[in-house]
């Protein structure tokens, strides 16, 4: 709005350099500005559908008797925030105890357990050192006072090499069924074989049966006999690495630790240091 009084002769409106309404005349081909008023006391415009590109310098500019006059207004534009740029997935790989992964949003979503202590104001959230329990679904969001908050979610995949976290001893009698199980965590899902000394069993062998589906892998007998007992290797492998664990399949009777192979490497190393202790004590 711009205040007259009857001394002024001339009116416009510009738009920096450029002219909108000169009098009643319109100058801007811009269909959404329109004069709302043309009285000895007040001349206005009116722009409909505002965006942020009207953004800018208004003047209104008066001829006198005397000597022209202008008056200045800025016109401020109040718009949402939202997200011009947001990933969709990222994966990384997890190499050492030191890795900063960068999120183009800025706010875990509290919906994930791994979420406490992860918050950023800033356009990157940064987690030092992540670990596969931290995978999971951030959630961004952009905030103003203007209107509800943009909100964009990211779906963070670490990948590690398998570990095998299940691997018992199993027993069965002969002309039974025996399941020797193992389980392994990995990402990428890894892929399971399965040996017995320096053979690798596959699937077809009469009365064996191998059968992986996720993180579990089956080696199945069903029919037990007398050559089928022993040590059996199953072996956990994806693009990062690969692990093994020992498994022992036995009989009723059969002397067996109940464990895996970590359990019989901490008992054979138990045994060396008893037998290196009294050696030295002979000595």
């Amino acid at each position: 709005r711009c205040t007259v009084d009857d001394r002024v002769t001339r009116v416009a409106w510009l738009n920096r350099s450029t002219i909108l309404y000169a009098g009643n005349d319109k100058w801007s081909i811009d269909n959404r500005v329109v004069i709302l008023s043309n009285t000895k006391t007040q001349y206005s415009i009116k722009i409909h559908n505002v965006d942020v590109y009207d953004e800018g310098p208004y003047t209104c500019s008066v001829q006198t008797d005397n000597h022209p006059k202008t008056s200045r207004v800025h016109l401020i534009v109040q718009g949402r925030s939202y997200l011009t740029h947001c990933c969709q997935s990222v994966g990384y790989r997890r190499l050492s105890g030191f890795m900063k992964v960068p999120l183009c949003c800025s706010r875990l979503s509290p919906s994930v357990p791994a979420a406490v202590g992860f918050i950023s104001e800033d356009e990157y959230l940064e987690i030092t050192g992540i670990t596969r329990e931290q995978s999971g679904e951030y959630e961004c969001s952009a905030v103003n006072d203007v209107a509800v908050p943009d909100v964009r979610k990211v779906k963070v995949t670490v990948n590690y090499p398998p570990y095998i976290s299940n691997a018992k001893n199993t027993g069965a009698s002969v002309g039974q069924k025996g399941i020797l199980q193992c389980e392994a965590s990995a990402v990428p899902v890894a892929e399971f074989q399965w040996f017995k000394e320096d053979t690798r069993l596959a699937n077809g062998l009469e009365g064996v049966r191998i059968e992986s589906k996720g993180r579990l892998s089956t080696l199945t007998f069903f029919n037990v006999s007398e050559k089928d007992y022993g040590n059996y290797t199953c072996v956990a492998t994806n693009k990062l690495g690969n692990t093994n664990a020992s498994i022992i399949l036995y009989g009723p009777g059969a002397v067996h630790d109940g464990g895996n192979a970590a359990s019989r490497v901490a008992a054979s190393l138990c045994l060396w240091a008893t037998l290196l202790a009294r050696l030295l004590l002979d000595f």
